[in-house]
């Protein structure tokens, strides 16, 4: 048996395929069906140190400030929605829904300004999510008016909302209908914790704003990433693929932040290229994924750190993620053979996709990525670091006070331009190939779909009379978008609204000679290098200093990927789920370069902002049900610890304690916690909160055991890590309960019994 047939679950559906299965054909009911104040201030459990304590790290780390002098801000706040019962985003699987926490989600805000045109800033805001998105980023722009005139100087222009990508948080936040369908529509609960935690965090960053300044470096890091889609990297010209030492980008660019108050660094912002799909389309626990452990790594080691202020923010940003994979070993076929898939299609001998599976570093270990994750996110921890602590001797100051930014909407819906030889080409209305449905190595389709199924597609011809029910492309649709085989027309597709963008958001920022390019798409390894490169020759133009250019997203929108005229006509995955069509990539460069003009030092005003697109926030569908009721069992109360710990254990044990338990869709414990590890003081008999949900290595799992009763339960995992402490020690859960009758939520906490550690 195979390794990713171990654990809770073991399903063999698509990481994206939609409508793969039983998801298609719940699409297609759902259509049918259809045509017959807010944002307070949250108290922290993380609160900052006395302003001594980061005087007394000041002493030992004077320095004088390089580069020039910029207003700055950083802040970082809780989006951890509704852990269980909800579907998440990423692989479209709907047997993945939520069952407990790993590690909560946060939105970390950076934010940077002109000092003398205060006014000239931008936001670059970061969420442990899938993606950016419409609905998201207008309820974000909404919550920052209602903040009052201080925050007006935010708005659509220069706030940008990028996701790690993360494939293991809560999903139905989506704008579009497509991204809902696995999990059953629209979750006000799941968009409001992300709406609300990331205006926080761009509050505590506005708070936080201070003189300082900005330096960069870079560093290799060779073992985090490899190309999943090599077979269409390799369909790209041999003379740029020999500019490249590797087949995806291996540099990881980290900004520090230093105030001149001080001279600690209040931040960093770092770009890195790498999926995060290490934990598996099978794990059903909340978490980051190898950003998140990145960022939390960051953040734990400088929270002793001299060279950093005690509320210090670690930014782990995707980038030119499109082709690339954490499983670093490669993709093998699971099913006794011991193979590896197919380079061209990623099948295996049954010429199927289902047994095709990338390995992360420590596949062996059978734990849904569990290891393989904390692995890749120490690895870009561990770059990260390499470049902090050498920045002072070797980083790159950013220099040039100006702080530019311009936003604009662009309808991709046959929209024509010239390439750089003159010719006129267009994109198109966007639609999804069959190659999409097949997913990729990092967790692969089912039934009969493939990678890299150009032209006359080759699966059954039954998902052609599927698709056609739903919509059937014109003629000029399908001429336009060749030589993808269209699956799904969704582009063309409103009702009952509009199933994926057609506008979509294309965003430039600047602080001195430092530039990123905020992308809607998932850009390939080679668009990435192509649209950096061009905006990097234009920029040049108008900059003293040679421009360092950075990639990030998705964001702002989620306009799945992005791929190079040669790689969409390969159709694998990532051309496939190349939206608008092969010249997608060219009409992103062509809008970028038409408007880097306001980027320059002396630009005024703002481009023409396009046009609109759909906010359906008012026309939501949902079939996700709510929280009935909560019951304790008889004899029992909420709370109450029935599968106690052991009464000592060994650092490297895991322990565990079982609770009476309530939903946690009652209530968020946003800023707060459900799971906690208490240290007994010895001295004085007083317990210490050491570890909580933040902390990758406390689990939180909830169990529903009783459905018509409203029975479940509570079982926290303490993971005890090579550097937990000896001493005594208990676990305390914090839970809500609601009522039948009244719907009251009523909190409850619990406590194991004592255990020591040695």
């Amino acid at each position: 048996m195979g390794p990713l047939h171990q654990g809770k679950r073991h399903t063999r559906r698509s990481p994206f395929a939609i409508f793969a299965g039983l998801s298609l054909f719940v699409m297609v009911a759902l259509v049918f069906s259809i045509f017959s104040s807010k944002y307070q201030t949250r108290t922290s459990p993380y609160e900052k140190l006395q302003v001594s304590q980061d005087e007394n790290r000041y002493l030992k780390n004077k320095r004088a400030p390089a580069g020039d002098q910029y207003l700055l801000g950083v802040g970082r706040a809780d989006i951890t929605g509704p852990a269980v019962e909800i579907n998440f985003a990423g692989y479209a699987d709907l047997d993945q829904s939520g069952t407990g926490i790993r590690q909560r989600l946060y939105a970390r805000a950076f934010i940077v300004g002109d000092v003398e045109n205060t006014s000239d800033r931008f936001v670059y805001l970061i969420l442990d999510t899938q993606s950016g998105d419409t609905a998201v980023r207008n309820g974000i722009l909404e919550g920052l008016a209602a903040l009052g005139d201080d925050f007006t100087v935010y708005g659509k222009n220069n706030v940008a909302v990028t996701g790690t990508h993360s494939h293991s948080g809560p999903g139905a936040w989506f704008n579009y209908l497509l991204p809902q369908i696995t999990s059953l529509g629209w979750s006000e609960q799941s968009y409001q914790a992300i709406v609300d935690g990331a205006v926080l965090s761009i509050q505590r960053a506005h708070e936080s704003l201070t003189t300082g300044t900005l330096d960069v470096g870079t560093t290799t890091v060779d073992d985090a990433n490899i190309n999943r889609s090599l077979y269409a990297y390799m369909n790209n010209p041999e003379e740029e693929r020999t500019k490249y030492s590797d087949s995806t980008d291996k540099t990881l660019t980290l900004m520090r932040f230093t105030r001149d108050s001080d001279g600690l660094a209040v931040g960093v912002l770092t770009w890195y290229a790498v999926h995060p799909t290490s934990m598996l389309g099978n794990n059903t626990h909340v978490s980051g994924d190898n950003k998140g452990v990145a960022s939390y790594l960051f953040e734990k080691e400088m929270a002793s750190s001299d060279l950093a202020a005690s509320d210090f923010v670690a930014g782990f940003s995707q980038a030119n993620v499109g082709d690339t994979s954490p499983n670093v070993l490669g993709a093998y076929c699971d099913d006794g053979s011991g193979e590896m898939c197919d380079y061209e299609t990623s099948t295996c001998l049954d010429g199927t996709s289902q047994y095709c599976h990338g390995r992360g570093p420590l596949f062996y270990n059978l734990d849904l990525g569990v290891t393989s994750c904390y692995e890749i996110g120490k690895r870009q921890y561990s770059g990260a670091k390499s470049i902090f602590e050498s920045l002072d001797s070797s980083g790159t100051p950013i220099v040039g006070s100006t702080v530019k930014s311009f936003h604009v909407f662009q309808d991709m819906q046959y929209f024509e331009f010239p390439l750089e030889n003159g010719t006129m080409v267009q994109t198109c209305p966007a639609a999804l190939g069959y190659s999409f449905a097949a997913g990729t190595s990092d967790w692969p389709g089912a039934f009969d779909f493939t990678q890299a199924d150009s032209g006359d597609p080759d699966a059954n011809p039954i998902w052609a009379v599927v698709s056609g029910l739903l919509k059937t492309p014109s003629d000029e649709q399908a001429a336009c978008q060749e030589p993808k085989p269209i699956l799904l027309d969704v582009g063309e597709m409103d009702e009952p609204y509009a199933w994926t963008p057609n506008i979509v958001d294309i965003q430039l920022l600047r602080v001195g000679q430092f530039v990123i390019i905020v992308s809607p798409s998932e850009a390939t390894t080679m668009s990435g290098r192509r649209w950096r490169e061009a905006v990097a020759d234009a920029a040049s133009d108008f900059l003293d200093e040679e421009p360092i250019v950075v990639l990030g997203g998705p964001a702002n929108s989620y306009a799945h990927y992005v791929a190079t005229t040669e790689e969409y006509a390969a159709q694998r995955y990532e051309g496939a789920s190349t939206l608008f069509g092969q010249y997608e990539l060219n009409g992103y460069i062509n809008v970028s370069l038409s408007n880097l003009d306001y980027l320059r030092p002396d630009a005024a005003g703002s481009p023409d902002p396009g046009p609109t697109p759909p906010d359906n926030r008012g026309d939501m569908l949902s079939f996700i049900t709510g929280v009935v009721q909560d019951n304790a069992p008889l004899g029992y109360d909420f709370g109450d610890c029935t599968g106690q710990p052991d009464p000592a254990y060994f650092v490297g044990d895991v322990i565990n304690a079982t609770f009476v338990g309530a939903n946690p869709r009652n209530n968020l414990r946003l800023e707060g916690t459900f799971a906690v590890v208490e240290k007994l003081d010895e001295d004085t008999e007083e317990w210490t909160q050491v570890r909580d949900d933040y902390d990758w290595f406390l689990v939180y799992t909830w169990e529903r055991t009783n459905w018509l009763l409203g029975y479940s339960e509570v079982t926290i995992s303490w993971e005890t890590e090579d550097y937990a402490e000896e001493g005594t020690y208990r676990i305390r859960y914090y839970g809500d309960s609601k009522a039948l009758l009244t719907g009251s939520i009523t909190a409850f906490e619990g406590a194991s019994d004592e255990f020591t550690l040695s």
